[in-house]
């Protein structure tokens, strides 16, 4: 068993989607069919570029010495270089406010946009969110639905969709909660593959443990990319691309199939217990 950092601290909710952050601020944005989900005009890339010269001189070195990050098999994104150009989704764990930052340097030189949900966008980082290329996802609105669909292909048309399948962030959480199915079903329908990657942990040092209060060091794994089988139908061509790709990202987080404890498809699942006796830790 991988090194779990036990985070029972954290008021994880019953509903394996759910959020639990409090935000602090509410501007009232509305993401209608008219909002610019994803923003081109010169203002924002002005700033996004610089943004970028930040993340590049000190945001990044700031992620890897805080969180001990570490990133193994980039290798095979140089691999499939020529094949990921054309576009590609990546899934994976969501398990820390800097994770998308680790994500960033990952798959650096490409600038990846990532779908986020919408409290966030109107609240207290909604600036910081959208420099980084973060895109609302509406809610209730089938028209805003259409206009955030339509801007994701676009994106895919050459560009990078990291998506957290998992619906939302548990703060050092080691399983791997059920899928929703939105990467694939974005994935079959701009025919492109799916990176799948994880976040595992391992152990701090004495100074970080007990000076800093650090629970854990970051690892972010990169697997070689999944592709839709398209001899199956449609309906199933879905369920079947997300399943393959959560069975990868516990691969890849180190946890083995008896531990895998959550199914791979999103079914209103409820949280398991796993900080007990029963599983080991």
């Amino acid at each position: 068993m991988g090194f779990d950092p036990q985070p029972t601290k954290y008021p994880f909710p019953e509903s394996t989607d759910k959020h639990y952050i409090t935000l602090k601020k509410d501007d009232g944005t509305v993401f209608d069919e008219s909002y610019p989900y994803v923003d081109r005009s010169f203002g924002m890339r002005f700033r996004q570029f610089w943004v970028r010269v930040l993340l590049n001189v000190i945001v990044f070195p700031a992620a890897r010495v805080r969180l001990g990050l570490r990133i193994h098999g980039k290798d095979k994104l140089k691999n499939h270089r020529e094949l990921l150009k054309r576009g590609a989704v990546s899934v994976s764990n969501h398990v820390h406010f800097w994770d998308y930052i680790c994500v960033m340097r990952a798959v650096r030189p490409v600038k990846p946009y990532v779908p986020v949900w919408a409290p966030n966008v109107r609240g207290e980082n909604a600036a910081l969110i959208r420099l980084v290329r973060g895109i609302p996802i509406p809610e209730g609105d089938l028209h805003a639905t259409r206009a955030f669909s339509q801007a994701v292909d676009g994106v895919l048309d050459g560009g990078w969709f990291h998506v957290y399948a998992e619906g939302s962030m548990w703060e050092f959480y080691r399983p791997i909660r059920p899928f929703k199915t939105g990467a694939a079903y974005i994935a079959i329908r701009n025919e492109k593959p799916i990176v799948p990657m994880a976040f595992s942990y391992r152990r701090p040092g004495w100074i970080r443990r007990k000076i800093f209060g650090q629970l854990a060091l970051f690892d972010l794994n990169i697997g070689e990319p999944i592709f839709a089988d398209d001899s199956m139908p449609k309906r199933e061509r879905v369920s079947d691309l997300t399943a393959r790709c959560h069975a990868a990202v516990c691969e890849l987080a180190g946890i083995k199939p008896e531990e895998n404890i959550y199914p791979a498809i999103f079914n209103d699942t409820k949280r398991v217990d796993y900080y007990t006796d029963k599983y080991g830790v």
